[in-house]
């Protein structure tokens, strides 16, 4: 067994709804490590159409590439490894990965399409069967185990990119307003929206003068036109199900 890598949150699924969840405990300053098994179920898909703020649609794994990318420079890193195995400890949870490796986290959020086994022993997390397998949550993702949460497809979410990608974000939140992490909102404001007025800029938030606003509005025009400036490369990846004619 290789020695233990500490992290403050563990996500488990490297798709739309722990990527959001990633982007937000990662903003609030909790050291954050998504591990991913194999790739995403949305790079399965065509062409993304009902994605807000995309009129025409968009490319599923670009948008996948783009949300990752954004994890990244919150602060997340990110891992290809298969979770087997979850343990609650007194001060948390240790996971163990196929590999052999550990990974010890204050809190853990499941974010995997339907693959459960890895904590279906918790006393506490109540899967539900209807074909597949889901874990009983409440509307934030909270288990019945404490620090132990579920995000997305696996929270029994509809599997709608936009709706799993909103519910990985309540859940991070929700993580982070049950930890210590002092935490208001994470909202970027003009400068003087709460200093102007005699208050205090309250935890989570940060003003921006004209200048800083404009200096990030442009690079994420530079950045934005760099990801849309030719197709991307891969091609969507079929239902395994579906026989390889090549």
């Amino acid at each position: 067994m290789s020695s233990t890598v500490d992290q403050d949150v563990l996500i488990v699924g490297g798709g739309p709804a722990g990527l959001s969840a990633g982007i937000f405990t990662a903003r609030a300053g909790l050291e954050t490590l998504v591990v991913n098994d194999g790739e995403p179920i949305l790079r399965r898909n065509g062409h993304l159409e009902n994605y807000p703020g995309f009129p025409a649609g968009v490319n599923s794994r670009l948008l996948l590439d783009m949300m990752a990318a954004q994890a990244e420079r919150a602060g997340c890193s990110r891992r290809e490894a298969r979770v087997v195995d979850l343990d609650p400890t007194a001060g948390g949870f240790v996971a163990t990965t196929a590999d052999d490796r550990e990974i010890s986290a204050s809190y853990v959020i499941a974010a995997t399409k339907n693959t459960v086994d890895f904590m279906a022993d918790i006393e506490g997390v109540d899967i539900i069967s209807r074909g597949k397998d889901f874990v009983d949550t409440n509307d934030r993702g909270r288990t019945g185990v404490e620090g132990l949460y579920a995000a997305g497809r696996l929270a029994m979410q509809p599997y709608q990119t936009i709706i799993v990608a909103g519910h990985g974000a309540s859940v991070g939140v929700a993580l982070i307003e049950d930890s210590d992490v002092n935490f208001y909102h994470d909202w970027v404001a003009p400068e003087g929206y709460f200093t102007g007025r005699d208050r205090d800029l309250p935890p989570g938030c940060e003003e921006i003068s004209q200048e800083e606003r404009l200096k990030r509005e442009r690079e994420s025009l530079s950045v934005m036109q760099e990801y849309f400036a030719e197709p991307h490369p891969d091609a969507p990846t079929q239902h395994p199900s579906v026989a390889d004619e090549n």
